[in-house]
């Protein structure tokens, strides 16, 4: 008799052994996928949604912050499923930059399918249609619903805080691209800068008042890599390893514009395009940030 045919026969005379190994399995597979994640690492993935801006951040200790959603259209939620486990089903922070389309328009597909805790958005408002029907997801859901403002900080724990930069006012009445939110995310020695579709009047305004703290790693340009953002003073005062740019393949818009990408060149800052890329993932350990 074969060594295969003992070991089915040993297996048909021991059925209770069986079920033991089985279900020892299936403990072994939800311990871990289910316990908590302990990684020493800031992960920051920014998400290949189109044209559009979404960026997902998770910490060492497993907290998760998704930093706009892109259009409305299910890209986030593909995107999303690459990034997080299948089993996660819950993101702690979620930040509107402002109320544009491109930005926040994929919430609302976020909305159905995590458990959102708490939302942050600068104040200013929109007359398009998703914008409204994001506010009232909030309410619907019982979300905490908090203005983002400079000085105020989400510590996602593990290490990692994100600190509000900007919006420094209220934004009521504020065009929406000058009302985002620019944000700083750091671990250790490390940071990453992300700012909406920011404009350059703006950018020089903070260069003003932050200078040479606005220094991150990783950056992401500001509207899409638009000649309406990105300025050379902004740029210098950041003054990144690498840039990434969230735009769309073949977009309308010419995004990102030719003057950005040769400034780019001219200061010596690599880059990375979304829609050449797919989503760009980092890992920082908190001495340094590496591609994955």
């Amino acid at each position: 008799m074969s060594n295969r045919k003992k070991f089915i026969h040993w297996i048909m005379r021991h059925p209770l052994l069986l079920t033991v190994f089985f279900l020892a399995a299936i403990d072994a597979f939800l311990l871990i996928t289910l316990l908590p994640r302990e990684r020493a690492v800031l992960t920051v993935a920014f998400l290949d949604v189109g044209q559009g801006d979404a960026v997902f951040i998770e910490a060492p200790n497993g907290n998760q912050m998704l930093y706009d959603a892109g259009p409305p259209s299910s890209a986030v939620l593909r995107a999303l499923h690459e990034a997080m486990p299948f089993w996660d089903r819950s993101i702690d922070v979620a930040v509107f930059s402002h109320p544009d389309m491109d930005h926040i328009g994929g919430f609302l597909d976020v909305f159905d399918r995590y458990k959102v805790d708490v939302v942050l958005e600068p104040g200013a408002s929109s007359p398009n249609g998703v914008w409204s029907e994001a506010l009232r997801a909030i309410v619907d859901r019982h979300i905490t619903h908090l203005t983002a403002r400079k000085g105020v900080t989400v510590d996602l724990g593990g290490g990692v805080r994100a600190d509000i930069l900007y919006p420094d006012r209220d934004m009521t009445n504020m065009e929406t691209n000058s009302a985002s939110v620019v944000m700083r995310i750091h671990y250790g020695e490390t940071s990453f800068l992300v700012s909406g579709d920011l404009p350059k009047n703006i950018e020089e305004y903070e260069v003003a008042i932050y200078g040479d703290m606005l220094h991150a790693q990783v950056l992401k340009l500001g509207h899409h890599g638009s000649r309406t953002s990105s300025s050379e003073v902004w740029l210098r005062a950041v003054d990144p390893d690498v840039a990434v740019v969230s735009a769309g393949s073949k977009n309308r818009y010419g995004h990102p514009h030719v003057d950005v990408l040769d400034l780019l060149g001219r200061l010596h800052i690599p880059y990375f395009v979304t829609s050449d890329e797919g989503t760009v993932e980092f890992e920082s350990d908190g001495k340094m940030v590496r591609r994955k």
